[in-house]
């Protein structure tokens, strides 16, 4: 394997195990969000390249389908030991491209390879069943099979492990993948990905990686014929779109979606605990994480202690360029989103609400047109203002009054979303309780909404998605079963 990531030419995509330029020579620029400065320029694929990813996909797919579980296997342990051969660069890749912490980086790389571990024990997993038939001599089979192939579209704010949690488990299963990384990410999203499987010795064509602006190639990836299951990391109304557009070729849509995750907080929980697992839930990537908690919900009776006490962490929050390692809030993705934050912000405080710290841009030395949004909590917030009904990632912590734990619920269930959450409460029986009274597919008790295990189900209800990834659900989400019957003895058809 190459030692230096940082000196790899990512100037081609990765297309029936072939590193090729666009088709016709278009590229796309990727800049630092820190520093705002350019870092390379990448592939801008066109459908022509999106037809030739799926073409080697197909061609590709009924051999791997019917390659021994154990090779399968050895591939995905050797790109999971290939990444940790390549953890430092990517780390380092992680921070200059998608703007993460020194933290974030090595926390997403870390469960990257949990997420491959797990993928591994796939190919032996795949049971089908045996059952009596009703008919005499007969035997019923029920085999459990690749889908044949997946779409794979990821977002950048966890490319890596977002991309890995869907691709590593499609090519586990017997599944060939065609890889559409979001554009601010191609790398830590795609071409990383397609790196580190061609140095595992995945078979030509089994794994392809175009890279592109979503308005220049998103319907023709999205909607593809050959597709048998699209699998979409992103936001709700794109995902819509997503759903749609694979449906009409009937592909499986799996769908990870938006969020408007609630961080309950009860009259007798630990204040100063709750609020610290308040800030690391809404501060964390700057708040750039579909589970993040995006409206804290506090009871009447410690409503001002924990507003005082979320103000003064959100101050002390180091914020700043992730390119120093103290960091935790650093540079939101682009203008467009650190504009739409901002907005939100001032929206709500308009309505009526009170900006307690934050609600600005953090200027950074030697930079041009920031775009670190500081570390911001509005207190007076109800469930319509526009920094809680909307899902605003970026480091916003809108806090509700709640007049008591019902109506906490009521608020938190008052959305379209039910992704994650989570419940702060003195007693834990009490929070759990609590919790199972909360719509959503996620929920953490004395915690924040933050967290993933590769081997525990990921994904949500409502407008947050369809299925679910990781563990044996994304197993079901990327195969199919198919009935066999045998007729031991001549049948007696009655005629």
């Amino acid at each position: 394997m190459v030692t230096d990531l940082s000196a790899h030419d990512w100037s081609r995509q990765y297309i029936d195990g072939e590193w090729v330029e666009a088709a016709d020579g278009g590229t796309l620029p990727v800049e630092d969000p820190s520093t705002r400065e350019h870092l390379y320029d990448v592939p801008a694929a066109t459908e022509g390249d999106v037809d030739a990813a799926y073409d080697a996909a197909v061609a590709a797919g009924s051999e791997w389908a019917a390659t021994p579980p154990a090779a399968r296997q050895d591939v995905v342990l050797d790109a999971m030991q290939g990444l940790r051969e390549w953890f430092d660069d990517t780390v380092d890749l992680l921070t200059r491209e998608g703007g993460s912490s020194a933290v974030k980086a090595n926390i997403e790389t870390e469960n990257t390879v949990s997420t491959l571990r797990e993928a591994a024990t796939f190919p032996v997993r795949m049971k089908g069943e045996h059952a009596d038939s009703n008919v005499p001599g007969k035997e019923n089979i029920v085999e459990r099979t690749a889908e044949g192939v997946v779409t794979v579209i990821t977002p950048w704010n966890f490319p890596l492990v977002l991309t890995m949690r869907a691709v590593a488990p499609a090519i586990a299963t017997g599944n060939s993948v065609v890889l559409k990384p979001a554009s601010a990410t191609p790398v830590t999203g795609g071409l990383l990905v397609g790196r580190l499987f061609e140095e595992a010795d995945l078979p030509d064509g089994v794994l392809n990686v175009v890279t592109g602006r979503g308005s220049d190639i998103g319907d023709a990836v999205a909607g593809h014929p050959d597709a048998d299951v699209v699998a979409f990391t992103g936001s709700t109304d794109v995902g819509r779109d997503v759903a749609a557009a694979a449906s009409r070729n009937l592909a499986a849509p799996a769908m990870e979606l938006g969020g408007n995750n609630a961080h309950i907080v009860t009259e007798d929980a630990d204040v100063e605990a709750a609020a610290k697992a308040g800030a690391f839930g809404s501060f964390t990537h700057s708040g750039q994480i579909c589970i993040s908690i995006n409206r804290h919900v506090v009871v009447d009776d410690v409503y001002d202690e924990y507003v005082e006490t979320l103000a003064a962490l959100a101050g002390h929050t180091p914020t700043g360029s992730v390119h120093d390692p103290e960091t935790v809030v650093g540079p939101i993705i682009d203008e467009r989103q650190r504009d739409t934050i901002l907005s939100y912000v001032e929206d709500t405080v308009d309505a009526g609400a009170t900006l307690e710290t934050g609600g600005g841009v953090h200027e950074l030395d030697g930079v041009e047109d920031s775009l670190v949004v500081e570390p911001t909590v509005l207190s007076d917030v109800t469930n319509d203002m526009a920094a809680s009904c909307n899902e605003v990632f970026g480091p916003v912590a809108p806090v509700i009054r709640a007049s008591d734990v019902d109506e906490a619920v009521e608020i938190a269930n008052d959305t379209d979303y039910g992704l994650s959450g989570s419940v702060y409460a003195g007693d834990l029986g009490r929070g759990r309780e609590i919790a199972k009274r909360v719509e959503t597919g996620m929920i953490h008790v004395n915690d924040q909404p933050i967290n993933e295990e590769p081997h525990m189900p990921f994904g949500g209800v409502g407008a947050s998605g369809i299925g679910r990834f990781n563990a044996e659900e994304v197993i079901h989400e990327f195969t199919t079963t198919k009935w066999v019957s045998v007729q031991h003895e001549e049948r007696d058809y009655g005629y």
